[in-house]
């Protein structure tokens, strides 16, 4: 059982759905998902992993790559490329996994709304079929992003005052 109130939530044939309540503003939870030096401190997953690499160029057919390792010396890479940003509301980028125990390439839409002070995130993935998809949601995504969401309310509550991070 995780602290927080993550949902997951296969639609179609080819979505899942995946929502989760942030005790913080948008813009703070918006910057969060985007700036490097705050996505290495709480995109871990289970533990044992490290964001070394974190790199974006947050723009419009700008790219984004991240590789993890574990102490054991396993990797994990997987990158992708933007194609719609409404600061501090959307992000639509692409994705794909180096070793992807999926075929294709997803398209993730994330909107972040706000509602008295607290920020509803709604990603929606597009996968290219039925068979990828349930691989996905098969996977053990749910532990390893309960996990990280639990590391970015820690983070988010350690914001000053002046909402910016720490």
């Amino acid at each position: 059982m995780y602290p927080g109130n993550l949902t997951i939530t296969a639609k179609g044939e080819r979505e899942i759905i995946m929502s989760r309540e942030f005790n913080a503003g948008r813009s703070l939870v918006y910057d969060a998902f985007t700036k490097p030096e705050l996505l290495k401190r709480w995109l871990l997953g289970p533990d044992g992993w490290s964001l070394d690499v974190c790199e974006i160029d947050l723009k419009v057919g700008g790219k984004f790559r991240y590789v993890w390792h574990h102490k054991d010396g396993r990797s994990m890479g997987m990158g992708g490329e933007y194609r719609e940003l409404q600061t501090p509301e959307k992000i639509v980028n692409t994705e794909l996994f180096d070793e992807a125990w999926y075929s294709g390439e997803s398209i993730i839409t994330t909107v972040f709304s706000e509602t008295n002070g607290k920020t509803l995130v709604v990603a929606t993935m597009l996968y290219d079929s039925l068979e990828a998809r349930d691989s996905v949601v098969h996977s053990p995504m749910e532990k390893g992003m309960n996990t990280s969401y639990g590391r970015l309310d820690r983070l988010l509550e350690s914001t000053p005052v002046s909402g910016g991070f720490k």
